[in-house]
């Protein structure tokens, strides 16, 4: 975290995210003493104790974000073994890479089930009643707002694990599938790949992250590691589609070349910081994606009328079947 004070808010669990954390660690500058907030429920001290989780704090992150600015993202280690030289710690760290590692696996769901949840009616701004859509939502890591916004947005969700088949998902007669954020590498995954492949042109699709990533390759772009990556909430996206500047939250490592893209897949999202692609769009097929969060609210709420242009991808393709 760049922020130098951390933890003054607490943590409460109606924010979460996923069924676990799945942090390795957190390093910070300050850690507050006390929390102010009337939705805290626990300290963050104590939310990472009880997952068995490493944090660290008086650490110079202002000092180690110059750092990755300049030479670009570098292998960290956390260590509570004194025993452990600094060679050996330099050691460690040389001897892992994000590169070629599928980190999908381990946080993906390990079965099939059903997402009923909507957004809550106290931090709902879009509840019209709608018409129902089947949407298969291919779980990479994915976030339970984003679930919750589908369902506001009148989706029946049937979330499934990382490496369901394709077949199997085209069975449940989706009106629409999702491929989700996840963390890594998406050249480390070519089982999603070819998963992603084999749903193109029977059903619509929805890319989001990770999603978008896997099928900027399986429509046969590449895709490349960043100097740094895009992580926080203020990223200034345009959409060239809706004419507007989104403010949007990112968290990603890698990005699709959209010049390895081939003829008739549009850039709908470009991000004005440094130029790469932010969007996709390959109407021929039906497909629709983002690099970004639309269910974050930086903005507040600037990307998620995404999750009705979805809607209405898989209504004009219901009626043209």
């Amino acid at each position: 975290m760049t922020n130098p004070h951390i933890g003054n808010t607490g943590v409460n669990f109606d924010d979460e995210e996923s069924n676990q954390c799945f942090l390795a660690g957190l390093v910070i500058r300050s850690l507050s003493i006390s929390t102010s907030n009337w939705r805290c429920t626990e300290t963050l001290g104590d939310y990472l104790s009880e997952r068995n989780i490493m944090g660290i704090y008086d650490v110079d992150t202002r000092a180690i974000t110059r750092r990755l600015r300049q030479d670009g993202s570098l292998i960290g280690v956390l260590s509570t073994e004194e025993s452990k030289t600094d060679e050996e710690l330099l050691e460690m760290s040389r001897l892992w890479d994000i590169v070629g590692v599928d980190l999908i696996s381990g946080v993906s769901c390990t079965a099939p089930y059903e997402w009923v949840d909507k957004t809550k009616p106290e931090w709902d701004f879009n509840s019209n009643e709608r018409e129902i859509y089947h949407v298969v939502a291919y779980d990479f890591g994915i976030k339970h707002n984003i679930l919750r916004r589908l369902a506001s947005y009148g989706c029946k969700i049937t979330v499934v694990p990382s490496k369901w088949p394709a077949l199997e998902t085209l069975k449940m007669k989706p009106d629409g599938v999702l491929f989700s954020n996840g963390p890594g590498d998406p050249s480390a995954v070519p089982y999603a790949v070819e998963t992603v492949k084999e749903i193109l042109g029977k059903a619509p699709v929805f890319g989001i992250c990770m999603g978008h990533q896997l099928l900027g390759q399986a429509l046969g772009g590449k895709t490349f590691k960043m100097k740094f990556g895009h992580h926080g909430g203020n990223h200034p996206v345009r959409n060239i589609m809706g004419s507007r500047v989104e403010i949007s939250a990112q968290n990603h490592n890698y990005a699709v070349d959209p010049a390895s893209l081939p003829e008739g897949v549009e850039v709908t999202h470009i991000n004005l910081n440094d130029g790469s692609c932010a969007g996709l769009a390959y109407p021929q097929l039906n497909i629709m994606s983002l690099q970004y969060h639309p269910e974050a609210s930086p903005g507040p709420h600037d990307s998620d009328t995404v999750f009705g242009e979805f809607v209405e991808l898989m209504k004009r393709a219901k009626q043209k079947a």
